[in-house]
């Protein structure tokens, strides 16, 4: 399973000024999975701890922080002696070894040379409390569900990527109900990479869905264990809001909904944690587009979505007979499963979103790219009305504007028409 993070990686170990690296994600998107066969292939050996099971290491680090005595316990432990240079050294789930983070700030100050990667969660890291952070000390390196572009590839389809990334629009729309196939299926299926392995193996959707169902099933679990109780309650309300929040028309995250008389305030701390532990991800509106963005900021209002579009389809319990019934499956609950999959294809660009301060304009997102501001309107289908974005663009003079839909690539007078399923090509748009 190719994940395109690997590059990241590559180019960390190949930096002569490398700190050790942290690979945050929230659970089960696949980061053990990646350090092995990061290890396995680009170093000779590598020593794999896993803090959450090795009860004889979990106390490595609380005597001090002689790298000397800790990478002794290691060899103890693993039968692999360190090598600066040819071995990968993963600290897996840190966050449940005592003093585990601080202690990279040690590799780095008197042990360069070695190649440490932490791996743990966004929930145990930034939440952890009884470790110093090393702020400065270490990079990171986030890592999220399998994009659409990281599914074909999964699915043995890199061609059909490869001609999104080549632009190759004739292609391309001569094969559009392969690619569309393709599309219905990671609507359903997503990017955790335990559901598109299961998928792949044996094609079953009902054994897709259980899969999706247990990952719910245990971050709801994690409310309980790591969350502070008091707020509990109040985390599995905004959870369990976030199918309704989608469903708007207005996408805008609405306290009120979560229940009579709520306010933000009484629900922050609790959408907050969500956010932390990187199940939620949180899209603020811009006041005006102007570079940069996040100058524009405001705070007090922002749409929520979820980590990945199979686990949003998972908890609206969407059938799977849906996939054969036309392009419906592009529309169900008011196109909210395909915004979120552009949200989620668009994740890495840190998307925006503007909305009007007196009127029902909207535009669905705002990206930053090099020196050009690029709104883009979400369609579930060929619906090519665009009335917002063609306002938008007039008033604030945007030299490129793109609509993704399900209809073919065309470049317009004043925009441009990428197809949901070559969204991809956003990166090689010419922006000079």
């Amino acid at each position: 399973m190719k994940r395109e993070v690997y590059s990241q990686l590559v180019n960390w170990k190949n930096d002569i000024n490398k700190k050790p690296l942290v690979l945050r994600g929230a659970r089960q998107v696949g980061k053990t999975w990646l350090l092995k066969e990061f290890g396995a292939n680009e170093y000779r050996e590598t020593i794999y701890i896993n803090f959450e099971d090795n009860m004889a290491l979990k106390n490595v680090f609380i005597q001090d922080f002689d790298i000397k005595r800790i990478l002794l316990a290691l060899q103890i432990e693993t039968g692999i002696k360190a090598d600066a240079h040819n071995c990968l050294i993963v600290f897996d789930e840190i966050q449940e070894a005592q003093k585990g983070i601080t202690s990279l700030k040690y590799f780095y100050e008197k042990a360069p040379e070695y190649h440490v990667i932490a791996a743990g969660s966004y929930l145990g890291i930034s939440l952890h409390k009884t470790n110093s952070f090393p702020v400065g000390k270490v990079s990171f390196i986030d890592l999220s569900p399998l994009s659409f572009p990281e599914f074909l590839l999964a699915k043995d389809q890199g061609v059909l990527l490869e001609l999104i990334r080549n632009r190759e629009w004739s292609l391309i729309s001569q094969f559009k109900q392969k690619y569309i196939g393709l599309l219905k299926e990671y609507y359903f299926v997503g990017g955790m990479p335990e559901v598109v392995k299961s998928f792949i193996e044996d094609y079953d959707f009902d054994k897709a869905r259980k899969i999706q169902s247990d990952i719910i099933n245990s971050y709801e679990q994690d409310f309980s264990k790591h969350a502070p109780p008091n707020i509990i309650p109040r985390i599995r309300m905004v959870w369990n809001s976030i199918p309704s929040q989608l469903a708007k028309e207005n996408k805008k995250f609405i306290f009120g909904m979560l229940k009579k008389g709520a306010r933000s305030k009484d629900f922050e701390l609790a959408l907050e944690w969500l956010i932390d532990s990187g199940l939620l991800h949180k899209v603020n509106r811009i006041k005006k587009p102007s570079m940069p963005l996040k100058a524009y900021e405001d705070l007090s209002a922002f749409k929520i979505f979820l980590n990945d579009c199979g686990l949003l389809s998972a908890l609206v319990q969407l059938p799977s007979k849906t996939l054969l019934d036309g392009n419906k499956l592009f529309q169900e609950f008011k196109g909210a499963l395909t915004e979120q999959y552009v949200h989620q294809q668009l994740i890495n660009y840190n998307p925006y979103y503007w909305s009007a301060e007196n009127s029902s304009g909207e535009i669905d997102f705002l990206l930053q790219i090099k020196e050009s501001i690029i709104p883009i309107e979400v369609k579930s289908e060929e619906n090519l009305k665009a009335k917002s974005l063609r306002a938008f663009t007039k008033k604030h003079k945007s030299e490129i504007a793109i609509r993704t839909s399900m209809s073919d690539y065309r470049v317009e007078d004043w925009l441009i028409n990428i197809p949901l399923y070559a969204l991809d090509a956003i990166g090689s748009l010419d922006l000079e």
